[in-house]
């Protein structure tokens, strides 16, 4: 028989939620390859993306959140492992992540270990390597990009070579594409093992290149819709040559060459969020919402013309850098956004904390779970992202107001004030800047900070 008391204490238990009674809450883990912030809960006017928007709204929407490697690769496992890249020692997608931290556990494999069910769908550690991380389901959802192979393509460029920002609008229903099959697919594993915690990895491929999607999210935009950046005509002045990426065709793409290939950027991440809304439905019907973590990021930024032609990813700028996060979790704050940084070694223990685990040891990162009560306290003054570019490291450090870069020598470097500054057009650091007394002491203080990551920790 129930007491009075037990009552009591069940509703007490109730309303506060799975990670406050010590219960093993489920985890949903949506990766998204080359997601940027042109989003429409990040405040995009032109950007459709009613799936994503919805679920910021449940949750705490990361404004300052940052990959330690704007690469896949070298982001996934750093995520994954918990640790930086210059543990790691990955730098490039050509590199397995266990080359040098061997048996190390990863994210997955910490929740494996502590009985959970364990599924991933689509990629989340780099296609070629997902063996790497050990699953009791791994599944990879085929690309099929038919449309270009048909020659229904529409390319930017005079000609097919790889890496060329291709796209086309294919005559397919969202589930005869790669990322609706995958969507589908983890639905089918949520529901089947509702009743055991889980931990499921959703990897959806788009918005990486091709741009390929059924044809109606292509007609949600036009040309007349995009405005390309407003870049000053002297940016490159100031910016050292080797924190550039850009490619001669690319740079020499005509204006409305540049607005197609945004319109299928943003055609490519519409289809995207519609399968993100399958998900979403998918847990409003088997009613997991109390028990289970969702959190959505795009693995890096990516450019979309930014100073004068960067497109892609591999820079430290802020639109490389800095990419999307959106974590829903029982008994958080919900529909707030959290100005605090964030990186993405964090996230490993981050889950541990809110799914009650013991806390894993080992890690380069900080849980964040105390911002998912209170976003605006006090946290961590720097993140921290790495890039190699010519066989030399872009190594960076990004602070609420600045971001300070060195490219293996003091002598040359970049500091933007972001506050002043948003789109890093003027390079304080530079020579012609004739910095003065206020901002060399700035610059002093963020060398500090970069080389010395435990003055940016938290006091949690």
């Amino acid at each position: 028989m129930i007491t009075r008391r037990e009552m009591v204490l069940a509703s007490l238990g109730a309303g506060l939620g799975a990670a406050q009674t010590g219960r093993r809450m489920n985890v949903l883990m949506i990766a998204v390859d080359d997601l940027n912030n042109r989003i429409g809960c990040f405040g995009d006017r032109v950007v459709k993306t009613p799936n994503i928007d919805r679920l910021a709204k449940m949750g705490v929407r990361f404004d300052r959140a940052y990959c330690n490697y704007p690469l896949c690769n070298p982001s996934r496992t750093s995520l994954l492992s918990g640790m930086r890249p210059d543990r790691t020692k990955v730098l490039d997608n050509r590199t397995p992540p266990r080359t040098t931290i061997g048996n190390a556990v990863m994210l997955p494999e910490y929740f494996r270990n502590n009985g959970y069910f364990t599924a991933r769908v689509g990629k989340i550690a780099h296609g070629l390597y997902e063996d790497a991380v050990k699953w009791d389901v791994s599944e990879s959802a085929n690309r099929r990009e038919a449309a270009l192979k048909a020659g229904k393509k529409k390319r930017a460029g005079s000609d097919d070579a790889p890496g060329k920002l291709q796209w086309a609008a294919t005559e397919n229903r969202d589930d005869q594409e790669p990322d609706g099959r995958t969507a589908l697919r983890i639905s089918e594993l949520i529901e089947q093992n509702r009743s055991k915690p889980f931990f499921l990895g959703a990897g959806f491929h788009k918005p990486h290149l091709p741009w390929v999607a059924p044809k109606k999210y292509f007609e949600m935009y036009s040309t007349d819709m995009i405005k390309l950046p407003d870049t000053p005509a002297d940016d490159l002045n100031d910016i050292p040559p080797i924190a550039l990426t850009h490619t001669a065709g690319e740079k020499g793409m005509p204006e409305l060459e540049r607005k197609k290939a945004i319109v299928a950027y943003h055609a490519a991440t519409s289809f995207m969020d519609a399968q993100v809304g399958v998900l979403l439905n998918t847990m409003d019907r088997l009613k997991l919402w109390d028990n289970t973590v969702v959190f959505l990021f795009g693995d890096h930024g990516w450019h979309l013309n930014e100073h004068h032609g960067l497109w892609r990813k591999m820079t430290v700028f802020e639109e490389a850098a800095r990419a999307p996060m959106i974590m829903v979790a029982p008994g958080k704050q919900k529909g707030v956004a959290c100005p605090r940084l964030v990186e993405y070694v964090d996230f490993y223990p981050t889950l541990a904390e809110l799914c009650n685990l013991p806390k894993p040891t080992g890690l380069d990162g900080t849980s964040f779970a105390p911002l998912l009560a209170n976003p605006q306290r006090a946290w961590k003054k720097g993140a921290y992202t790495v890039v190699q570019h010519q066989g030399v490291i872009g190594r960076s450090v990004r602070t609420e107001r600045y971001r300070y870069t060195e490219w293996g020598k003091p002598e040359v470097a970049e500091l933007y004030d972001h506050e002043m500054d948003p789109k890093e057009y003027k390079n304080i650091a530079h020579a012609t800047r004739n910095p003065d007394d206020k901002q060399k002491a700035v610059i002093a203080e963020m060398r500090k900070l970069l080389n010395n990551p435990e003055l940016a920790k938290p006091v949690v």
